[in-house]
């Protein structure tokens, strides 16, 4: 009656070391604490990548602002016919001199 408790007990101290030692665990337990582990060089692949996606942002940003103010330029232009005419005439005259 005795032998399959000690069975029972001896194995499972591996069987819970093993789950205890399991990252999702680990991940529950950081949580609960309220810490976050995070190791150098993670951090420095991270803002690597944060420097590279604001100068992408950036260089949309000009981009994007740039092609509003063409879009306002065209739009103005089909709003008032003397002003195309104008510039109609500015691009003949720069065309034939």
């Amino acid at each position: 009656m005795l032998w399959p408790a000690v069975i029972l007990v001896a194995l499972l101290i591996p069987l819970t070391a093993i789950v205890l030692d399991s990252p999702v665990v680990r991940a529950w337990i950081e949580r609960r604490q309220g810490g976050v582990a995070v190791d150098q060089a993670g951090l420095e692949e991270l803002t690597k990548r944060l420097g590279v996606i604001e100068t992408d942002l950036d260089g949309v940003t000009r981009q994007l602002a740039q092609l509003q103010e063409e879009h306002q330029f065209l739009q103005r232009l089909l709003e008032d016919p003397t002003k195309r005419q104008a510039a109609q005439k500015a691009v003949a005259d720069r065309a034939g001199g």
